[in-house]
């Protein structure tokens, strides 16, 4: 019989730590020890004497340590098109980029992927889920393109093959060429997911069912999507009462509201989460509570197209699973998960006053609330043993947070914190601030030059 491998040891000491588990424990100076993938122990004071196989050791004072950040909504590709459509509404700003994206290829996607994903995880996201739904005939592998730029970066990647059926002629926002048939869709996303989709404990590749939009997709794909995703055992995702144009289309269209519509074609669950969820009256946030459904909140896409404030404090205090979103950067060009964390917490107390939400709340939406969305909460969003390390040590003695004892106050109030080291299943990714997988000049280079040429097709040149 072989011997078992030992276990090599990352050690950790000297940090605050905000575990976010069950209770909210926290240690104002702690330890933890990373075994191979997973988090073997944590607590006050320094580690257990006596460890062996100790790859390294660091000492994180005058750090905080968190569960990795979980982005639960993005569109990757849209790093080409940052800074359009600069004072537009959902759907105006939808028209005026349609005609672009619909020029996207392979290269365009995988470098706009590695671009999206390097900046979100040189601010502290471990796992990032994507919504990727315009697939140009002859564009090549673009979701291939962007599962491969998540492994290369070493991320934790939940993709969603996305889909439009609905064009313009048949009464639905997108332009004609910019959607699929019905057929066509469905196959696809049942070959993603056959080729892709890793259901495995500690998965680094999760695929889910994601028709785009109710305004943008026929009732018969929705439908069958949902089927779809349930016979393969797969999560589902779209976008659900964003704006009150999407309201207004569906009673005109359907004679109900966005959440009624959805749960008549299966799309209520607890294997369902939906982005924004911007104009839900109680009765929604109800049925999202009963049935489990989750909610992907991206507050500062929300205010650049002036969607308006989701109801998340309501949300929170039903027992629905509510995570943060990035959104695509079109709408959210900073491209940052932990810049939602304040934004998120300001938007809500200028809505509902000074007691809307906590600073604590915010870091447990952005974590574990994620994994939760994300179906992970098993193994994802807290720092506890057996669970999976992805985890963040954010530095905070430096200028911009000396003077804030509290350091979960100083995470969520404060300038950005400079990630010192994330890993991801026991895996350094950030070192210093830096990537530690990539090299970040070379893919701002890169990505730069395939905006250019995506601005050169879609003008003709």
């Amino acid at each position: 019989m072989t011997a078992a491998r030992p276990k090599r040891r990352t050690v950790i000491e000297n940090c605050a730590l905000a575990t976010v588990d069950a209770h909210g424990t926290e240690h104002a100076t702690g330890h933890l020890v990373v075994a191979d993938e997973r988090i073997e122990s944590v607590g006050p004071g320094a580690a257990p004497e006596g460890l062996t196989g100790v790859v390294r050791r660091v000492d994180a004072t005058g750090h905080l340590a968190t569960p990795g950040l979980v982005n639960t909504h993005h569109h990757f590709y849209q790093w080409l098109t940052r800074g359009l459509a600069q004072d537009a509404v959902l759907f105006d700003w939808l028209k005026a980029l349609y005609p672009i994206w619909a020029r996207i290829d392979e290269p365009m996607v995988y470098e706009a992927a590695r671009a999206s994903l390097a900046m979100m995880v040189r601010g502290g996201v471990t796992t990032a889920a994507d919504h990727h739904y315009v697939f140009p005939r002859g564009g090549g592998d673009l979701l291939g393109a962007e599962i491969r730029a998540a492994r290369e970066l070493g991320v934790r990647f939940h993709p969603t093959r996305g889909s439009m059926d609905l064009g313009e002629s048949d009464g639905g926002l997108p332009p004609d060429f910019a959607v699929e048939t019905l057929d066509t869709a469905l196959a696809a996303t049942e070959e993603a997911i056959d080729t892709h989709h890793d259901p495995s404990p500690g998965s680094m590749l999760r695929v889910g069912v994601a028709p785009c939009s109710p305004f943008s997709v026929t009732t018969d794909l929705l439908r069958e999507a949902a089927a779809l995703a349930r016979r393969k055992g797969v999560r589902l995702h779209t976008h659900g009462s964003e704006t009150v144009e999407e309201e207004r289309f569906c009673k005109e269209r359907f004679g109900m509201g966005p959440t009624d519509y959805l749960d008549s074609t299966g799309w209520l669950g607890d294997d369902v989460w939906m982005a924004h969820c911007v104009h839900m009256n109680d009765a929604d946030i109800a049925a999202f509570a009963r049935t489990g459904t989750g909610v992907a909140h991206c507050p500062s896409s929300n205010a650049r197209l002036a969607a308006g404030t989701a109801p998340v404090p309501a949300m929170l205090a039903a027992g629905v699973p509510v995570g943060l979103g990035v959104d695509g950067t079109a709408s959210n060009e900073s491209g940052e998960l932990h810049t939602e964390l304040r934004n998120s917490l300001l938007v809500h107390r200028l809505a509902g006053g000074a007691d809307a939400l906590t600073v604590r709340q915010m870091l447990r939406m952005a974590t574990h609330g994620g994994a939760r969305v994300l179906g992970r909460a098993d193994e994802l969003g807290s720092l506890e043993p057996g669970k999976l390390a992805d985890l963040v040590l954010w530095r905070l003695d430096g200028l911009g947070h000396s003077t804030v004892a509290d350091p979960v106050a100083a995470l969520v109030l404060g300038p950005p914190a400079p990630v010192t080291l994330s890993l991801v299943h026991g895996r350094p990714v950030v070192e210093d601030g830096r990537l530690a997988t990539a090299d970040e000049d070379g893919i701002a280079r890169a990505a730069r030059a395939e905006s250019r040429r995506l601005a050169r097709i879609a003008a003709g040149e």
